[in-house]
């Protein structure tokens, strides 16, 4: 298992918390891939820290399904799947129309200035090819609404959900080209908010993200045809 190289060392003081956002960043970003073996010694002498806070934070990512195990046999990130995006992305879009019913009125200049500011970073992310940064700045456009919303119970749900869609949205775009459809699908949804269109905003945020989903069967379509 090739670790990623680490030049600052762990803060003693929270250490358990800062193994487990090491771990979880690396999984979200790529850099441990699907499929890759996780083996807790390795991860303890790269870090400078005992096994103890390492086995703590492979437990909480299993929790999450991040990390898959066997007994006695194997750990390793958890694989990604397109079918099982199929399934999250209509709960993901219809909750964010949840959220924009009750967010909508409490949204102000600041907010769009932050959505403009995510959607320039993400223009360019795609210019970089880079899905990482992309999928970052896509989040952020939609996080300034789903936070609008007040309802912490519905921002928790949906912040769960996009942790496997995020690992899927990276591992899929990486070699294939970033989209560019999400950019203009961005500047749409933003004048609706600013007309205050309700239900103009939950129709382009449900195309949004049935968009996102129909780009990534079709990479994973020419992924089978090349093999």
């Amino acid at each position: 298992m090739p670790v990623p190289l680490r030049k600052k060392p762990i803060n003693r003081y929270s250490m358990r918390e800062e193994v487990y956002n090491i771990l979880f960043n690396w999984i979200m970003e790529g850099e441990l891939r699907p499929g890759e073996k996780i083996l807790d010694k390795e991860l303890a002498e790269n870090m400078g820290v005992s096994r103890t806070p390492v086995r703590e934070a492979i437990r909480r990512l299993e929790d999450k399904g991040l990390i898959e195990s066997s007994a006695n046999r194997w750990t390793r990130v958890a694989e990604v799947s397109i079918k099982e995006q199929e399934m999250i992305y209509p709960i993901i879009w219809t909750l964010e129309e949840l959220t924009i019913a009750t967010a909508m009125e409490h949204l102000t200049s600041i907010d769009f200035k932050e959505m403009e500011n995510a959607n320039a970073d993400l223009a360019q992310a795609l210019e970089e090819d880079n899905p990482v940064k992309a999928y970052k700045a896509d989040a952020g456009f939609h996080d300034v609404y789903i936070q609008r919303c007040q309802n912490h119970n519905l921002i928790n749900i949906l912040q769960d959900l996009k942790i496997k869609n995020r690992r899927v949205e990276v591992t899929y775009f990486e070699g294939y080209g970033c989209t560019k459809y999400s950019l203009d699908e961005h500047y749409h949804i933003l004048d609706a908010l600013k007309a205050k269109d309700l239900e103009l905003v939950q129709s382009l945020i449900r195309t949004n993200w049935q968009g996102s989903l129909k780009r990534l069967k079709e990479i994973e379509s020419r992924i089978n045809f090349d093999e």
